[in-house]
C-alpha cells in the first residue's frame, strides 16, 4: 500500500509526510496483515459501529449470521486489539495499570457542560483502507461538539496523540478539563507533560465505563457512518485529504440536533472563544 507519492514532481517525501503529519521512519511501513485479516477487521469494524456493546461471543455470531463468515473468538479478539477496540459494557477491572503512568480520577461524573474550553476529551479509533489501515485520533470540545484538532497514524505509538494535543493547545488554549481513557497513548509520559504545562485538569475515565466519553464515542460513530464507510480510500493521503474535506463539513455545515441544529464551529467561537493562535 502507498502512503504517498514518490514520483510527485512538486512535492518531496519529506513535504508529503509533513503534510500527512507523518514520521518519515513511517514512510515504509506496510500493515503486516493479510488480507483476509484486513478484510475481517473491516467486517468487524462495521458491526461494532453499529453496536459497540458487542463482545467477542456476538461478534462471532454475527459475523457468521450477516456475512456467512466463520472465525473464532481467540482471532477476533486478536483482531480487535490490533483495531483498539473493546466491547463497551460494565465489567472488571482486570488490568494492571503501567507503574510508569499515572492514572488520574474520572472528573465528570454529575457535571454540567454549559460552555465552551470547559471539557475536552479524545480518543482514537481505527480507520480501514482498501489493502490496510490507519488510526485516527480528535480532541473535540464537549459543549460545541467542534472538532478542535486531528491527526491520522499508520501505528499506535503515541507521538500522533502529542501532536493533536499541542495542535489544539496552541490554537485555542486551555480547557478546563481534559478527558482521556486509560490508554497508554495518554497515560505516557510524552502526553502526560504537555498536559501538566497547560492550566487544566486531568480526567479519565474508569475502565469499563460506556458512557464516560460518550461524545468521542458518538463522534466516531458520525465519521464513520457519513465519510469511512462511503468511501474506499486508498492510501493514506487520500483518507487525510477526505477527512479534512469531512471535518470541515462536520465543523462549519452540518447541522447538529443538540445544538438546536446549529454547527459545532459556530457555536465554538460565538460561546466566549478567544483566539490563540492562526
Amino acid at each position: 500500500m502507498e502512503y504517498v507519492d514518490r514520483d510527485d514532481p512538486d512535492l518531496s517525501l519529506k513535504k508529503q509526510c509533513e503534510i500527512l503529519g507523518l514520521k518519515r521512519n513511517r514512510l515504509y511501513y506496510k500493515p503486516k496483515d493479510s488480507k483476509i485479516n484486513i478484510d475481517l477487521m473491516k467486517l468487524i469494524d462495521q458491526l461494532y459501529i453499529e453496536d459497540p456493546t458487542r463482545g467477542t461471543r456476538r461478534l462471532k455470531a454475527a459475523l457468521k449470521n450477516k456475512f456467512s463468515v466463520f472465525v473464532g473468538r481467540a482471532k477476533i479478539r486478536m483482531l480487535m486489539r490490533r483495531m483498539a477496540i473493546a466491547a463497551i459494557y460494565p465489567k472488571k477491572d482486570t488490568s494492571i495499570p503501567h507503574p510508569a503512568h499515572k492514572k488520574y480520577p474520572y472528573l465528570l461524573r454529575g457535571v454540567q457542560v454549559n460552555r465552551v474550553n470547559q471539557v475536552w476529551s479524545t480518543d482514537i479509533t481505527y480507520i480501514r483502507l482498501n489493502g490496510g489501515f490507519v488510526y485516527l485520533c480528535a480532541i473535540i470540545d464537549w459543549y460545541s461538539r467542534a472538532v478542535l484538532s486531528w491527526k491520522l497514524s499508520t501505528t499506535m505509538h503515541a507521538d500522533f496523540c502529542v501532536e493533536a494535543l499541542k495542535e489544539a493547545r496552541d490554537k485555542y488554549g486551555d480547557p478546563e478539563i481534559f478527558n482521556t481513557d486509560q490508554g497508554v497513548q495518554f497515560t505516557c509520559i510524552e502526553f502526560q507533560s504537555v498536559l501538566r504545562g497547560m492550566n487544566t485538569k486531568v480526567s479519565m475515565d474508569g475502565r469499563g465505563r460506556a458512557l464516560d466519553n460518550v461524545f468521542v464515542e458518538r463522534l466516531w460513530r458520525t465519521v464513520k457512518y457519513e465519510n469511512i464507510f462511503l468511501n474506499e480510500y486508498n492510501t493514506v493521503r487520500e483518507c487525510n485529504d477526505g477527512l479534512k474535506e469531512y471535518f470541515n463539513f462536520y465543523n462549519y455545515r452540518r447541522e447538529h440536533s443538540k445544538l438546536d441544529y446549529g454547527f459545532p464551529m459556530n457555536v465554538y467561537l460565538n460561546e466566549g472563544y478567544t483566539h490563540v493562535a492562526a
